[in-house]
């Protein structure tokens, strides 16, 4: 692959990532900045506590897609015929990576972004989406067991290194271990406060269950 298209190829990766859905949605349709409100993180998270369950879903779902499509990249590369069948796995941890990159630190908002939750799950979808189902999974039932979202991501993001190392779906791929735990290792260092707070008992929860409501801003 040229130096060119491998510049252009990250530069998209990073601007993909880099698209703000919480803070341009919640802008666009109610007029507020999620990143002055609640606990002042532009991710779907928040956007679910201050907007409602609809501004939620629907941010958290364009967060997914951006890391589905930034690791697709490679796909495409691949196809080209730029890339070999035994790089394939590496650029697409590559590209994805540079895509949470972009979620975290986004150029279009002043590099304040979100934890990248939902973008790591898009990339791990077009990684290996057998796996990211399991980890779907095991979120879905740790929120509704513990109502905490903080600690749902964390096991989920676990989960992902561990079935792969034990080989449940394929025999274990070792680049896919390292990824899966330096990315775990990612999540714990972004979630720290959320650690500290989920120790102390004093972790926010969310309302899986009831009617949801846009949180008044004055």
């Amino acid at each position: 692959m040229s130096v060119a298209l491998f510049i252009v190829t990250i530069l998209a990766a990073y601007l993909l990532g880099s698209i703000p859905s919480s803070v341009w949605y919640g802008i666009g349709y109610f007029g507020i900045d999620v990143r002055k409100h609640g606990s002042g993180n532009a991710g779907a998270t928040n956007t679910f506590r201050i907007l409602g369950k609809r501004a939620g879903t629907i941010v958290m779902l364009i967060d997914v897609l951006k890391g589905w499509t930034a690791t697709c990249l490679a796909s495409m590369l691949f196809y080209m015929g730029t890339i070999g069948e035994t790089e394939l796995l590496m650029y697409k941890i590559l590209f994805g990576i540079i895509a949470i990159v972009g979620h975290i630190f986004p150029v279009f908002v002043r590099f304040k972004g979100g934890k990248g939750i939902a973008t790591l799950l898009g990339m791990v979808l077009a990684i290996h989406p057998e796996i990211a189902l399991v980890c779907i999974t095991i979120f879905i039932f740790t929120l509704l067991a513990s109502q905490y979202v903080s600690l749902s991501s964390i096991l989920a993001t676990l989960a992902f290194p561990v079935l792969s190392w034990i080989g449940v779906f394929g025999h274990p791929e070792p680049l896919l271990i390292v990824f899966g735990f330096i990315m775990f290792i990612l999540v714990v260092i972004t979630h720290q406060k959320n650690i500290v707070r989920l120790m102390q008992g004093n972790e926010s929860r969310v309302k899986i269950f009831g009617r949801s409501k846009t949180t008044s801003i004055r």
